[in-house]
């Protein structure tokens, strides 16, 4: 099974709550998305590797340790990840980046794909692949699978709430990817939006409703 890893630091869900309530300004929304991917993405990258290398400071010579933001890759699942994206990159400046689009079918709700475009090399790269919302978890699971046949070093999903039936779908075909989230909500409704959620995340990143 997928391990769950919920970041309950308070300034998360703070920020989470900020963002749920629905008279919150397009402006405001966007900004504390982009405060609360930096704050998960310390959480995320815990475990990243470290290398030696040898420095100058003012006073002598030490040995300090960097990590490889290179082999980092950030893959957004366009368009709402891309909210998610540039929080993320000010933690970890040298990241590449990745992108999927999908778009989810109203009718089946079922991940459509548009657009497929990765860094080159990816069998050496360690992947964070990033949504906002884990609902019926179609998407996030065709976006792994797709990304699964560049055979990257390591992959993990970013979430900032999840559905409990978006996590058993990514739990059934993706058991060894690890998802982290800012919240676990109640329930989908039968249009597979999350209940209590905060509504279109896309829609309220860009003020397209």
């Amino acid at each position: 099974m997928s391990s769950i890893h919920v970041i309950d630091h308070p300034l998360v869900q703070h920020k989470l709550t900020l963002m749920r309530r629905k008279d919150a300004s397009t402006n405001s929304f966007r900004r504390l998305l982009g405060e609360l991917a930096t704050l998960m993405a310390y959480e995320v990258t815990r475990d990243m590797p470290l290398q030696d290398i040898e420095i100058e400071t003012p006073l002598e010579t030490m040995t300090g340790h960097v990590i490889d933001g290179k082999k980092l890759v950030l893959i957004s699942i366009l368009r709402a990840g891309n909210g998610f994206l540039d929080g993320m990159l000010d933690v970890v400046p040298g990241a590449r980046v990745g992108h999927i689009g999908l778009y989810r079918d109203p009718k089946t709700l079922q991940a459509v794909e548009y657009y497929f475009k990765m860094p080159s090399g990816m069998n050496e790269r360690d992947v964070i692949v990033v949504d906002p919302m884990l609902a019926t978890g179609n998407s996030a699971s065709a976006a792994l699978t797709r990304i699964k046949h560049l055979q990257p070093r390591s992959i993990k999903f970013v979430c900032l709430l999840a559905a409990p039936e978006g996590i058993a779908r990514l739990q059934e075909a993706h058991p060894e990817v690890p998802i982290y989230t800012a919240a676990v909500d109640r329930q989908l409704n039968e249009h597979g939006y999350i209940l209590p959620g905060l509504g279109d995340a896309g829609d309220r990143i860009f003020g397209t409703k």
